[in-house]
């Protein structure tokens, strides 16, 4: 038990334990880096829960539900719907996601049943930074037409 520090390890200490007792069974890697606690008969009890959530952490991600959604407790579905007077709405969601601000433009392009919004800065319009080649048409299902010959 000598191995076992007083407290659970965080953050970078932890991740380097868990990287040097890679050798180990989990629980025994849990147990190591302090996750464990002593029930009521004195036997040891390794909390993996919390070391699972702990290691998350550390790596800079997080579990906890309710961390992606917006202040109304909906999440972001990326579909928008035609409201009845004709509008599309996108949402505050998007548009922080995407650092705009009141009074940024864009410019519409119309595609067969898509939009494109592309930004206009200082009066040109911004292009996308790859460039991108057009997909070719999509093969048809169903029988080939025969070509008459001359």
């Amino acid at each position: 038990m000598s191995d076992i520090p007083p407290q659970p390890l965080t953050g970078k200490a932890l991740l380097q334990k868990v990287e040097s007792l890679g050798h180990l069974p989990r629980r025994e890697t849990a147990k190591r880096c302090g996750y464990v606690t002593l029930t009521k008969t004195n036997k040891p009890r390794v909390n993996l829960n919390e070391f699972y959530d702990a290691v998350l952490a550390a790596k800079g991600l997080s579990l906890t539900p309710g961390s992606s959604r917006d202040k109304r407790g909906r999440e972001p579905t990326f579909r928008v719907s035609v409201h009845k007077n004709g509008q599309l709405i996108i949402g505050a969601v998007y548009t922080e996601k995407m650092q705009l601000h009141p009074g940024d433009e864009f410019e519409i392009q119309l595609g067969y049943k898509h939009i494109h919004l592309k930004q206009v800065l200082n009066g040109q319009v911004m292009e996308e930074a790859t460039t991108t080649e057009e997909a070719p048409p999509k093969a048809t299902r169903g029988r080939k037409k025969k070509v008459a010959e001359a």
